[in-house]
């Protein structure tokens, strides 16, 4: 009977959401030959150019939240000096190791950061809160050196990861944005406050606000604009 459960079990599974073994060695490659994917905006970064007099180039810095939003920015941010600089799945400590090429050299007068979901997720292995908070800090204190006003960007809400089902990363999320709230504000740096207004009665993002319940639509990033819109403005304030 026991052996019976087995292809059972199996035939359960949706294969379709499954990597396939040529792209578990792409991926495998890549992090080790280039970890902290420091290739991906490098030519991108060096035809970026010099500033015009009195522009504030604000750099957007993540993940795949802002990969994806990038491709936005000229209908939601029509003529704004705004650089997208996100990769899909990376996580904090990743995003520390390429800071310096794709945020400190562009110069930029503001920084917007939006990281901590896939620490959460466990992308790059097993991450405590305090491991997050750290790189974060981190960031924050190489902005302040090199004159870049910083805006500290909550998590998004998520119920759950497709990728990695099961973690309960709802609370986790509040927990980690609560500390960023109040590290912000020790700081004297900007939070914005995405969670609040995106977070549905389980404290996963709005159905209408994403089609997986971790990456914002169209809608979504809709919302978002007005909100990063403001933060911006108040860190070239501090500035």
């Amino acid at each position: 009977m026991s052996y019976l459960l087995i292809p059972l079990c199996v035939a359960a599974i949706n294969f379709s959401y499954l990597p396939t073994t040529a792209q578990l060695v792409g991926q495998e490659n890549e992090l080790l030959n280039d970890w902290g994917s420091l290739t991906r905006y490098r030519d991108n970064n060096a035809r970026l150019g010099t500033l015009q007099p009195g522009e504030h180039r604000v750099v957007f810095y993540g993940n795949s939240i802002t990969d994806v939003w990038a491709g936005y920015f000229d209908s939601m941010f029509p003529g704004k000096p705004y650089v997208g600089r996100g990769i899909s799945g990376q996580t904090t400590p990743q995003m520390l190791v390429r800071f310096r090429q794709d945020v400190i050299a562009l110069n930029p007068a503001v920084v917007v950061i939006l990281a901590g979901t896939n620490d959460i997720a466990g992308n790059t292995g097993p991450s405590t809160l305090a491991m997050i908070e750290d790189n974060l800090i981190s960031m924050v204190e190489l902005a302040e050196a090199n004159g870049i006003s910083v805006v500290l960007s909550s998590v998004l809400p998520v119920y759950d990861y497709r990728w990695q089902p099961g973690l309960e990363p709802a609370g986790k999320i509040i927990e980690l944005n609560a500390w960023m709230r109040g590290y912000a504000s020790r700081r004297d740096v900007v939070y914005l406050d995405y969670h609040t207004v995106m977070a549905d009665e389980r404290q996963g993002l709005k159905l209408v606000l994403s089609e997986d319940g971790v990456h914002p639509n169209e809608a979504g990033y809709q919302v978002m604009v007005p909100l990063v819109e403001a933060a911006i403005e108040e860190a070239l304030r501090l500035r």
